[in-house]
Formats: structure tokens, sequence, C-alpha cells
């Protein structure tokens, strides 16, 4: 029996690993799994394991107020400790470039468990951008025993790297697992809020956006909001939503420049199911998130991303996404044009998502399989 713990911290991550824990628990014969969450989010995170039924057996419980990365790293490898001591796994599963997975793959490197990278080989090759996950993926990248990347440029960036060819598969990516996992359970099942927004906006267009990245903070979200401000002047009868991220550093400039405007609404962060549903009902996507830029394609959504670099440079080479960065001018005439010109909008809308077909699960638990321990 193999010892696998499935390790992740932040709604994201658990996310992208829900479909994994399931696929894994479809093989317990082979496999003896346990979830352990570290909780550098806890709120967010919770929604996601209640959607997907999972109880962790292991919660460290670790997000405090006012919390930083010096003490969060420490404080996830001290964590981590006497549940490795105790569980002793054979594999342990991280996922993408948080916090959680940087040190959580050095705890498990230490502990002598073999470390498994979900979502590996991801880059921008810029250490600041985005900071501090370019980074957390490097370290996790150099500490892991087997990379599980979504796509050949994902691949490639790790044999530059002088990582064996032998020990990288190619899966495609989880988040389109669980995206196509739960489309169909959102649409049977809508939550009251969902109800609530479906009245709210009747057969407006739609555009969702979505931001919270620290390299944005400050003069970035500034350009942000008067660029939303000005595409709300410019489209009265479209509306924005927003669901603002909780950090003050969003909150203020967000509420400051947008909470007046009458077809912008700001509300609070959607549990994952209310989101999905809200990717699905919108006509484009204005956002700074790198899932969301893995997930959109699969629902037809033409994605603007708020960032200067990006480590998913498929999607722009595939064209379902557009990057825009925090330029004022960029994000309102790019907006405005995707709206207006219905060629390209259904261009975008069309094409092939670069990040797989759902099934990167079934790949990951079948490489393991074939492992000795």
């Amino acid at each position: 029996m193999k010892k696998v713990l499935i390790l992740f911290g932040t709604r994201p991550e658990a996310i992208k690993m829900a479909p994994l824990v399931k696929e894994f628990q479809k093989n317990s014969n082979t496999f003896e799994i346990k979830v352990c969450v570290t909780a550098q989010h806890r709120e967010m995170l919770d929604q996601v394991l209640d959607f997907f039924d999972i109880v962790p057996d292991y919660d460290l419980d670790l997000m405090k107020p006012g919390q930083n990365l010096y003490g969060l790293t420490g404080d996830i490898i001290l964590g981590l400790k006497p549940v490795l001591e105790e569980f002793k796994p054979n594999y342990v599963c991280v996922h993408g470039d948080t916090t959680t997975t940087m040190a959580g793959s050095i705890a498990s490197f230490y502990s002598g468990a073999k470390v498994c990278h979900v979502e590996a080989g991801l880059r921008t090759h810029n250490k600041w951008s985005p900071f501090p996950e370019e980074i957390n993926r490097q370290i996790t990248g150099r500490v892991s025993d087997y990379h599980f990347a979504p796509t050949e440029t994902s691949k490639n960036n790790l044999i530059s790297e002088s990582v064996s060819k032998e020990s990288i598969l190619v899966t495609g990516n989880t988040v389109i697992d669980a995206l196509l996992q739960s489309v169909d359970k959102v649409n049977e099942n809508p939550s009251n809020l969902i109800k609530d927004l479906k009245k709210q906006l009747g057969s407006d267009e739609v555009i969702l956006v979505t931001g919270h990245r620290r390299e944005n903070h400050g003069d970035g979200f500034i350009r942000i909001c008067n660029a939303l401000k000005e595409i709300a002047e410019s489209r009265p009868k479209t509306t924005i939503v927003y669901p603002v991220h909780l950090n003050p550093k969003v909150q203020e400039p967000v509420n400051r420049i947008l909470k007046n405007v009458s077809n912008i609404k700001l509300i609070d962060p959607l549990a994952y199911q209310d989101f999905i549903w809200l990717m699905n009902r919108s006509k484009i996507i204005i956002t700074d998130s790198g899932g969301v830029q893995e997930e959109a394609p699969s629902l037809g959504k033409p994605v603007l991303v708020m960032r200067d670099t990006t480590e998913r440079p498929e999607a722009v080479d595939a064209g379902t996404v557009i990057l825009v960065g925090t330029n004022q001018k960029l994000i309102v005439d790019e907006t405005l044009d995707l709206l207006t010109n219905k060629d390209r909008f259904n261009a975008m809308s069309t094409l092939h998502n670069p990040y797989g077909d759902g099934k990167a699960c079934k790949h990951i638990v079948a490489f393991l399989k074939k492992l000795d321990n």
C-alpha cells in the first residue's frame, strides 16, 4: 500500500487538488490517502472543502491576523513535522506556487518523502513577478521528485532546468477536471446567492472582474479601478460584477473609486460554486488570477489579464487571453473592442483550451500506481 499525503492551504490549491483527492480515493486498494491543509487561507478554503465533500485528516489552522511570509513559512515547516512523522508518507503531493507549496515541499524533503509537484514547470523567469509565487514554484521544482506539468511548454521549462525527462509527465491541468465536474452540479443545485444574482442581472451583458495580486497593489489598483469606471460609463447597459478580495489594499481603492458607479456591483468574495456560475454567465472576464486564465477558455469566455507577465503563455499563444497589465487605456480599449467586435469575440470564445480535457488526475494516479514504493 502506497501512502500519499495531499497537502494544500489556499482556495485555488483546494479547487485544483480536490479532484485529485477524489481520484486517489477511487483507488483505495493501491493508495492510503490522507489530506493535510495548512489553512494559509481559512474561510475561502473551507468553502471549497465543503463543496467537494472533503474532510482533512490534518488541519494545521495556521492563518492568523497580519500574517507575513516569514512567519508563515516557518509555521508551515514546523507544523508539518509531526504530521510527516506520524503518517510517514511515501509521496507528498503539493500544488503550484503558494507558500504552503514551497514550505511543504521542503518539509517533505526533510522527512524523506518523495515530493510530487502538481502544476509543475510554470515560469515567468522574473523572480519578482508574480511575487512570491515565481520563486515558490522554482524552489518546489528543485525539491520535487516527480513533476506533473500541465503543458508541453511547462515540461520544456523543466527540461531546460536539467530536470530529467523521466520524472516529468504532461497531464493537463487539474483545474479543468474540477471545473468540468462542477458545472453540472452548480446548475442542478444553485445557491440562494445565485438565484438572487439571476434576478438582479436579468438579461444584462455581464463583465466579471477579479483582482488581488500583490504586484498590482497601490498605483496598479488605482489604474485598474479607473479603467473599470471608464468602461462602466461607456457601457451603461453592461453590468460589471466585482467580487472584491478581502485584502484592505484591494478594498480601499475599489470602494473609494467604484462604490457609487451604478452599473458596477461590488460583492463579497464568492464560494467556488457561485464563482463558476458567474464565470459561465459572463460575456468576458477581466482578472489577474492564474486559475481563471485556465478555466475560462473551457467555458468559452475571453479573458483580459491584468498582469505584465504570465506563467501561462500557452493561453496567450492560443489566443484565449490577452495581457493588458494595469495600463488604464489598454484595459478600456481591449474591453470595449471585445464587446463591440463580434468577429474577434467569437474567435476568442471558440478557441481550444490549451490546458487539457479534464483527465489530468487520472494520468497522475496512473503514473504513481506504476512506481515502486
